[in-house]
């Protein structure tokens, strides 16, 4: 399993713990450091089953200096997937990739059902 984040980030912080404390054993990745490649949001995207619009971090500064809220509806699955792949900042964090499940965010709620 991979548990992609943005270290300074508190929800991040919060799931990294959360995975700890319930033996939950994971690869680190900075998404900064490492941002997803546009064939791993593809495949990642595809295999989750979730609107391509929960991989990205919606209330994040960039997301809303890019005005992406107006420009997502009208941009194809392919310019939203290229977008994605070119600034870690833009994806939902954490992000966590595992053979059978792929969960953006931290819903404890969640990840208490996927992850056991």
């Amino acid at each position: 399993m991979i548990f992609i984040e943005y270290p300074k980030c508190s929800t991040c912080k919060k799931a990294k713990k959360w995975l700890d404390d319930h033996g939950v054993e994971y690869a680190d990745r900075h998404i900064v450091d490492e941002n997803p490649s546009y064939e791993e949001l593809k495949n990642w995207y595809q295999k989750s089953g979730l609107p391509l619009k929960k991989f990205f971090n919606t209330s994040g500064l960039l997301y809303k200096e890019m005005n992406l809220k107006d420009k997502l509806p009208g941009m194809s699955e392919e310019e939203m997937l290229q977008l994605l792949s070119t600034n870690g900042m833009l994806v939902k964090r954490p992000l966590v990739v595992a053979d059978d499940v792929i969960l953006t965010g931290f819903k404890e709620a969640d990840w208490g059902v996927l992850l056991k």
